[in-house]
């Protein structure tokens, strides 16, 4: 049986006020609605049916994925994740010194690793994983950023992190793009600033992705997304944010090698669009709910989003694994399905 989740908001500072309670009809309350989460994480764990139901892990366990609808007006931290035996080791210690889970410079929040994918609902603007040196040195050349380039070419991207990181004045933004004066803006002293050139800026259009494993370094800018991940809270940040910032450990844990291709693949299959997953732990597709008769899960739990037969407002739903169920749709209707499968 096709059972509604209801999904748990977060509200931070960056949030959109307006996407996500529309999305889900919901009022707004005047709050920045960032995200919503749908999983069993003891964060924010969802409910089954009504906002008063039973909790999904009562239903299915704990889950080994969590699902994310995010809104941001302004940027998000410049951060990645660790692989899984980083964070078993960064938990561990960060037990053994005593540090509360509640600390807020508790970096380790579990043993996962959280590997992600996100997808645009919206044409979203992100930074995400390294260019190369050389594009790198042009970009900052352009920005009339001398110092920064030589520094660079000289030292390599690891070498230039350290000296950026360390650096008690702020860049010149006399030269550089809209993108980049916007986080000069939000964040006009923070030393981050100087490593964002050397990231892939990208404006995703929907039903774009970008995937997000281990080491990768991003920040979200704008836009409004999916994002799919292991069932995970950690974080470890280095600027454009009033949260704890870790620089020393995210310079230990970070992939400075170049991206080539920061866009994430697709494929086609029938009438479904599958996404190029950072992770065996989980799958995400995509199809138009003119093209589904029926759903079904075979051996793995499945969560679909989108609006579900006459109803034309988007739900989040659950189908147990083994089971099958038939969709009524409008005809006519173009409306995307999402299909999370937890492997």
């Amino acid at each position: 049986m096709l059972r509604r989740v209801i999904g748990a908001p977060q509200h931070y500072d960056w949030g959109d006020p307006t996407f996500i309670p529309e999305l889900f009809q919901l009022p707004s309350n005047s709050q920045p609605w960032a995200e919503m989460w749908f999983g069993t994480h003891p964060s924010a764990p969802s409910r089954l049916d009504t906002a008063d139901g039973p909790l999904l892990s009562d239903n299915i366990g704990e889950m080994t994925m969590l699902v994310k609808v995010l809104a941001c007006t302004s940027p998000l931290s410049l951060q990645t994740h660790p692989t899984r035996q980083q964070a078993e080791r960064g938990f561990a210690r960060e037990n053994a010194t005593g540090i509360p889970l509640t600390d807020p410079k508790r970096v380790y929040k579990d043993s996962s690793d959280k590997p992600e994918i996100l997808i645009a609902l919206t044409e979203f603007e992100a930074l995400c994983g390294f260019d190369t040196i050389e594009a790198s040195i042009e970009r900052l050349q352009q920005f009339g950023w001398r110092e920064e380039a030589d520094v660079l070419d000289q030292n390599g991207i690891d070498g230039y992190l350290l000296w950026a990181f360390d650096q008690r004045t702020s860049p010149s933004m006399n030269a550089v793009p809209g993108w980049m004066q916007r986080l000069s803006d939000a964040y006009p002293t923070d030393r981050a600033l100087r490593v964002a050139p050397l990231l892939h800026h990208i404006v995703l259009q929907p039903g774009q992705a970008i995937s997000l494993p281990a080491g990768n370094l991003h920040a979200y800018l704008h836009g409004a997304g999916i994002e799919v991940m292991a069932s995970s809270d950690n974080v470890v940040r280095a600027g454009f944010t009033s949260k704890h910032v870790d620089v020393a450990e995210l310079l230990r844990i970070v992939d400075t090698s170049p991206l080539e291709q920061p866009i994430s693949p697709t494929t086609v299959n029938g009438h479904w669009t599958e996404y190029s997953s950072p992770s065996s732990a989980f799958s995400v597709a995509s199809t138009t709910w003119e093209h589904l008769q029926s759903i079904e899960a075979s051996s793995a739990h499945r969560f679909f989003f989108g609006p579900m037969g006459n109803d034309a407002h988007p739900d989040m739903t659950w189908l147990p694994a083994g089971e099958s169920h038939s969709v009524t749709t409008v005809p006519g209707t173009h409306n995307v399905a999402w299909m999370f499968t937890q492997n």
